[in-house]
Order: C-alpha cells, then sequence, then structure tokens
C-alpha cells in the first residue's frame, strides 16, 4: 500500500492524498492551492495520477483548500462518488460554484488585459458547468457510520470541530499479505482538526488506534490565546473604531468563519452591556452571497451543532442572528457600503483578500485611519492578508498603491485549527501510538517545530511530509498492522445496533429542529403528514432496537463478575 501526498505538502493548500492499494486508487481531498498567483498557477499542472482510474474520494470538509479541485477532477475523467457528510455535501455545493464564479470572472478581467497587450488567452481553471457536475458524484454519510463503500474498504467520518459538516477519516483497507492471508491496515486522516470549545460544533473526536496517522499542522509551532480574550478583544476593536467614526472590515472564509463572527456578535449583544450601548444603532453588514447561503446551510443542518446552540434554538433563538444584521443582496448594495460615511461593520469573503467583495472594501477603507480591519483566521504566506498582517504599509489592490493608515488588528484567538498543545494532545491520545504518522497540511517551519515537539515531550518520531512525495506502508518498518477482526458474534451485533442509534439520533435530530422551525411557519397539513409518518417510523425503529437490546442479555464479562473492557 502506497499514499502519495500531491498537494498540502510543502504548505498549507492543496490538501490531497492519494492512496494506493493492490485493488484500489482513492483520494483523500483534492483541494485548490490558494496563496497568490504564483501558488494558484499550480492548480493548472496536470494531477500526479490518472483522474479517470480513482475510484472514488473522501472529502475531509467543504473548505476551497480541500474540495475544491473536484471540478477539475470531474472535468478530466473523475466518475465516481465523492463520500462526505451532509452538510459537507450542502456547503461543497455552495462553495464550488462559487470557486468557479471567481474564477471565470478574474480570467475574464486578466483576458481584457492580456487581448490589448496581445498576449496569449486564459482558460479558467474549471467552469461553474464543471462545478454542476461534480456536486452530483457527492454521496453524504452519517456521522459515526461505519460504512463499507467497497469490497475490503470501510470508512467511519467522525466529527473535527473544524467547520461545519467536517470530519476526521476512519479508514480500514483489506489486503492480500505475502502468505495469502488478509491483512487489515487501519488509516486515520486527521482532515482539519478544530479547537476545543468552539461556537456552535462539538469538539473533535479522539480516535484510539491507527496503522498510519497523515494529521494536519496548520499552527504545529505556537499556541493561541484563550477564546474569552478573543472575544474581548473582538468588542474592544469593535467599538475603539465605531467610536472614533470609523468602519469596521472583517475579512472572513464565507463558510465557518462568518458564522463564528456572527455568533460571537450575538453574544456580545447579549452579554457585554458597553458593546451593546455602543452598537445600538450600528449595522453589522455581511457582504458575501456565499456567506448568506452557507449561513443557511447552517441553520438547515442544526443537527451538528454543539449542545449550547442546539439548547438556543429549542429556546427560540437564532445563535447566528441578531437585530442589526443586514445581508447584502447585490453588488450595487456592495458598492453603496463604501460611500456610505456612516459607522458600520462589513464582514465578507475571502478571509484572505485574494478574490471577491473584501478586496474593494480594503481598497476603500484601508487609507482611513478611522477605519480598522480585523483579522480572524489563518492568512496563507503569499496572500494579500498575509502581506497586512505582516505589517506591509503600503500594498497595491487591483493595480493601484494603497498606504494602510487603518488601524490592524489579528485575533489570533478565534482560529479554527488546533494549535500545537491541541494536535499533541489529540495525537497522543492514540494508543499504542501508530506505526507511522504523517505531518502535513503547514508551513514549512510549523511541521518542522511540530516534529521537534512531539519527539521531546512524547518521545514520538513523526514524519514531515516537506514535498510532493510517496511513502510505502507495505514495507511495515514500524507499521502496526491491525489484525483481522476476531470479536465475538455478540460484540458485533452490538456494534451492528450502535449504527441503528446513530441513524436515529440523525432522524430525531432533524424532526426536533424541523418542527422548531416550523413553529413561526404556516405549515401545511401534508408537511404535518409528513413529520408525523418520519416520527412514527422513528419510534418503531427504537422499540425494534429496544427488543433487540432486551433478548442480547448481558455482555459475558458481567456474567463471568468481571469489570468491562
Amino acid at each position: 500500500m502506497k499514499i502519495r501526498f500531491c498537494g498540502a505538502a510543502d504548505g498549507v493548500t492543496g490538501s490531497c492524498h492519494l492512496i494506493e492499494t493492490d485493488r484500489y486508487k482513492f483520494l483523500l481531498d483534492c483541494g485548490l492551492f490558494q496563496g497568490g498567483r504564483k501558488s494558484e498557477e499550480r492548480n493548472r499542472v496536470p494531477f500526479p495520477f490518472n483522474p479517470s482510474e480513482i475510484d472514488f474520494v473522501l472529502l475531509s470538509h467543504a473548505h476551497a483548500d480541500h474540495c475544491g479541485r473536484l471540478p477539475l477532477l470531474v472535468k478530466q475523467g473523475f466518475r465516481s462518488q465523492i463520500y462526505c457528510t451532509d452538510a459537507t455535501a450542502d456547503l461543497a455545493d455552495i462553495i464550488l460554484r462559487d470557486s468557479a464564479y471567481i474564477n471565470q470572472r478574474e480570467v475574464e478581467y486578466r483576458n481584457k488585459k492580456n487581448h490589448r497587450l496581445g498576449r496569449k488567452l486564459e482558460e479558467p481553471v474549471y467552469t461553474i458547468n464543471d462545478a454542476i457536475e461534480a456536486v452530483k458524484y457527492l454521496s453524504p454519510v452519517f456521522y459515526g457510520q461505519k460504512k463499507e463503500i467497497r469490497d475490503g474498504i470501510t470508512v467511519r467520518f467522525n466529527e473535527a470541530g473544524h467547520m461545519l459538516g467536517s470530519s476526521i477519516l476512519e479508514i480500514w483497507i483489506d489486503e492480500t499479505g505475502k502468505d495469502g492471508k488478509i491483512e487489515t491496515t487501519k488509516i486515520v486522516f486527521s482532515g482539519d482538526l478544530g479547537t476545543t470549545g468552539r461556537p456552535i460544533l462539538r469538539d473533535p473526536e479522539q480516535i484510539r488506534e491507527a496503522d498510519a496517522v497523515i494529521m494536519e499542522t496548520t499552527y504545529g509551532d505556537r499556541v493561541h490565546p484563550p477564546a474569552a480574550s478573543g472575544i474581548r478583544e473582538l468588542s474592544e476593536a469593535v467599538q475603539k473604531t465605531i467610536k472614533r467614526g470609523g468602519t469596521v472590515v472583517i475579512p472572513a472564509f464565507a463558510v465557518g468563519r462568518t458564522q463564528d463572527v456572527l455568533y460571537y456578535f450575538n453574544r456580545l449583544y447579549s452579554n457585554d452591556p458597553d458593546f451593546a450601548k455602543t452598537m445600538k444603532d450600528i449595522r453589522v453588514y455581511v457582504d458575501s452571497p456565499m456567506a448568506e447561503a452557507a449561513t443557511e446551510v447552517f441553520k438547515k443542518n442544526a443537527q451538528d451543532y454543539d449542545e449550547e446552540a442546539r439548547d438556543m434554538l429549542m429556546e427560540g433563538k437564532n445563535p447566528i442572528s441578531f437585530e442589526n444584521l443586514v445581508f447584502v443582496k447585490d453588488v450595487f448594495e456592495s458598492q453603496a457600503l463604501n460611500h456610505d460615511s456612516r459607522p458600520k461593520v462589513i464582514i465578507s469573503a475571502s478571509g484572505m483578500c485574494e478574490a471577491g467583495r473584501i478586496k474593494h472594501h480594503l481598497k476603500h477603507n484601508l487609507w482611513d485611519s478611522r477605519n480598522s480591519v480585523i483579522f480572524v483566521g489563518y492568512q496563507a504566506a503569499g496572500t494579500l492578508g498575509r502581506l497586512i498582517v505582516d505589517g506591509e504599509r503600503d500594498i497595491r489592490i487591483f493595480g493601484e498603491p494603497i498606504h494602510i493608515a487603518a488601524e490592524i488588528f489579528n485575533l489570533r484567538g478565534f482560529s479554527g485549527h488546533a494549535d500545537r498543545e491541541g494536535l499533541f494532545r489529540w495525537i497522543t491520545s492514540f494508543n499504542p501510538v501508530p506505526g507511522k504518522i504523517f505531518l502535513v497540511h503547514g508551513e514549512q517551519e510549523s511541521k518542522k517545530a511540530f516534529a521537534e515537539y512531539l519527539e521531546k515531550k512524547a518521545g514520538i518520531k513523526p514524519i514531515a511530509v516537506m514535498e510532493e512525495s510517496s511513502a510505502d506502508l507495505s514495507e511495515g518498518r514500524g507499521l502496526r498492522r491491525v489484525s483481522p477482526d476476531k470479536r465475538s458474534e455478540k460484540l458485533d451485533e452490538l456494534i451492528s445496533l450502535r449504527e441503528k442509534l446513530v441513524k436515529i439520533h440523525h432522524g430525531l435530530e432533524h424532526i426536533l429542529y424541523t418542527t422548531t422551525l416550523a413553529a413561526d411557519e404556516n405549515m401545511t397539513s401534508d408537511r404535518i403528514s409528513e413529520i408525523d409518518e418520519i416520527i412514527s417510523n422513528l419510534e418503531k425503529d427504537t422499540l425494534n432496537l429496544g427488543s433487540a437490546v432486551t433478548d442480547f442479555g448481558e455482555p459475558e464479562a458481567y456474567q463471568a463478575g468481571e469489570e468491562p473492557k
């Protein structure tokens, strides 16, 4: 078995890893390279494999650096399932269409200049039609459901806590060994790991065993300040700007970070009297069509919320809304914001300031010392956002020189990625330690620093992947094989029951949320009957499950008077 690291190998973006077994070839993610023109040109380089030979894709989450090249994969011949969670499928639909739209618009803009200069015209990496075609192959899977997707390949998606629908993947792969016997190898792919205690989302799940782990190290060289300090800094930065008559510009990823910021504003309005007083008549604009669509997806997938956010919903409160919130509907309203001198807050994408409406807002606001720009997310090397965060005072936007006079805030407490300590806790929770640990999705310094930290603190020697490369797992070299499953029939039955519980849990969560939303709507009789039928089926499944558990009896360990293991 081989792993080929095809992206997020020498940096943070372009997540894509090829797994080759004795029967299959499949991908873990297929994301865009991001970080300026040089990085983005890598999206035009042919894949180091034949897309038509890929049997399936496992998608960890819907951020563009993880899913953004799926339309290109389909354009070049891929024709199979892309497995992901249901929320990821909903969000990927939005992100891929938006990515295609932005790419087409930027190519059109550059081609006007190319045409005038007699240069060769560019083609977009992919079109909206390519994105629409790719979406057709998205195949949703429940969290916690152990699913055999091919003969000899089983997958489970676990909560990663990074964004709505984000997953840690457990993959069991059967291969025929040299002695002719079936050997099972378990690979765990972290995707992007979130922080504990993050709003709306559940905490990342701890995985207990694996033969090989592929894990991200975005912040492997730093420790985040407490989230509470980030909320306080956000409140202070916003109030400071508004009181001097300025505009606050917040670059934020349309999916995930924008909803986080809305949640924090909601909490500040409710719990911070000074903030509520200062912001009483101040409008907060979300200027991103994709962010508005993503916010609707968040509402639709409340079954994936953490307990606090769900409690708010059940009380009839929307955790990502508040009185002064305004979603900008069209480009004319967006342009009008930059001719409005009144104090306000503008939340706009992209989060790294590389594309979209945020560049227009920066162009019109960076030069004014009354204004401020608040960064709440990671800024990759080579991006406009990174230049501003690093203290550059003179930049160019749309070819025009801008001198930065606005106040710049970089709030690290809002990161959607686990820091060094969070990564350390996650990987050291495995018992025993995996035979191979591959560090990806981090800048070179971050991977190197985390590798040294792991060895010093835990005696673990990971492999820091520094470039696009391959690893041969069949050679062993410390790889601990998971022996074929020898569990008793009763334990197998328990696991089957667990799968039923997972399905019932998701069904009940969906019904609870649907009926909560319906409280303020004109619900038709047909819809009420439909909900009643679903509830009846769930009740039937629950009764059948209860009967099965009763018939099952006590586990053998209890019958023998032993402690369960």
